[in-house]
């Protein structure tokens, strides 16, 4: 399309796309990344981001971030990203909006315990899952199971985080060291696990970096778990707070913590962009295969920017993921989580009709999956009322 003659050479272009697993023919109006943005949208998994918290437990109030909100936030960021490095601002969104499908109910507490019970079948990967949910646990189309995503949409799904093998692998027999989900699907498709990603799909990955950070400086201040005086030890934090004073001295606690986290994330983005402008000019890219080739991210923080933001990320760590209020709402998901998959394994006949299909009786490794796939699936709220269901004498069996 005429927008795709602006982007760079190294861009993926949608006429260039890989394709689809299943063919389908091509829409008149969106372009293949735009088609897989829509469908990623339209699913049940992405609905159901809005009951999935972050830090906080749907409950503890309607002002901390989602992961549906948190999606959100990615996916502006890298947009912007995109369009300012000449990269498609669709593929970008796509990943951006897809990369939290996977995740459980309660966070990393539940993936953690999921993952912990699944040991013995495979464990559990929010990363694997979110392919397996976009490539076989969707099903709302007639001609295909899953969403029928391109390749260069899975590609950067899978490769969040970077590379994930060292060499290439054969894909029909893959190591056992990957995750199920991914594991899977490769004997169908092969994502190049050994490579980079696109430049879209790194951009989606540092958006999220940037987003989670920033927002949890505003949920973990709004919730009182620490003060603004404390991180502003933080120098980045510091910095740009006293941008925030000088230029407005007198301005209630709320707009300066919005002021303050504004700013971050400008400096944040700002960073990102001078850093990978002079990455890729030093490895001098002509098309997207380059940037897959190439030995190390081409889009990423400075060095003394990456060090302020890990300085940020142990003040939150210590601050917030650890705090005492925090890990006593994490400690009883796990135990929500591990009760639930401890009762389904045993009597897999208290499965939904569709779950209970699937299983194979009692502790087997397909009874297992089912399960995990099951939880996995599920909001905070839905697993609390669940667990209900099933653990309290008095609540309704329905």
């Amino acid at each position: 399309m005429a927008m795709e003659t602006l982007l760079a050479p190294w861009a993926s272009k949608s006429n260039e796309s890989r394709g689809r697993l299943i063919f389908e023919p091509e829409s008149a109006t969106r372009t293949v990344f735009q088609r897989d943005r829509d469908r990623i949208i339209h699913s049940s998994t992405f609905r159901r981001l809005k009951h999935k918290t972050q830090v906080f437990v749907y409950h503890e109030g309607d002002h901390y971030r989602t992961r549906l909100t948190h999606s959100i936030e990615v996916s502006q960021i890298a947009r912007a990203l995109a369009r300012s490095l000449r990269l498609n601002e669709d593929l970008a969104e796509a990943l951006a909006l897809a990369h939290d499908l996977g995740h459980p109910p309660f966070g990393h507490a539940g993936e953690a315990a999921l993952d912990r019970a699944m040991q013995p079948y495979g464990g559990f990967d929010h990363n694997a899952q979110t392919i397996r949910l976009v490539t076989a646990l969707e099903h709302p189309y007639a001609g295909f199971t899953g969403l029928n995503l391109c390749w260069e949409t899975l590609e950067g799904l899978a490769k969040h985080n970077g590379p994930l093998v060292e060499a290439p692998i054969d894909s029909q027999n893959p190591p056992d060291s990957l995750a199920f989900g991914l594991k899977e699907y490769l004997r169908l498709n092969d994502l190049e696990l050994h490579t980079w990603p696109s430049a879209e799909a790194q951009v989606a990955a540092i958006a999220d970096d940037v987003a989670y950070n920033n927002h949890d400086i505003d949920d973990g201040l709004r919730a009182g778990l620490f003060s603004l005086e404390a991180l502003a030890e933080v120098p980045l934090v510091q910095d740009a707070l006293d941008a925030v004073d000088a230029k407005f001295p007198d301005i209630p606690q709320d707009v300066r913590i919005h002021e303050l986290v504004r700013r971050l994330i400008g400096r944040m983005t700002d960073d990102i962009l001078t850093h990978s402008r002079q990455l890729i000019a030093d490895l001098d890219p002509v098309s997207v295969d380059d940037i897959r080739a190439a030995d190390h991210a081409v889009i990423c923080f400075s060095p003394a920017m990456k060090a302020d933001v890990d300085v940020l990320r142990n003040f939150l760590f210590t601050n917030m993921y650890r705090h005492r209020f925090v890990r006593r709402m994490t400690g009883k998901a796990k135990r929500v989580v591990h009760d639930l998959f401890t009762l389904y394994m045993s009597e897999p006949e208290l499965l939904p009709p569709f779950w209970a299909k699937i299983a194979t009786g009692p502790e087997t490794t397909e009874t297992a999956r089912a399960v995990a796939d099951f939880i996995g699936g599920m909001t905070d709220r839905f697993a609390l009322r669940d667990h209900e269901k099933l653990f309290s004498i008095s609540a309704s069996p329905k």
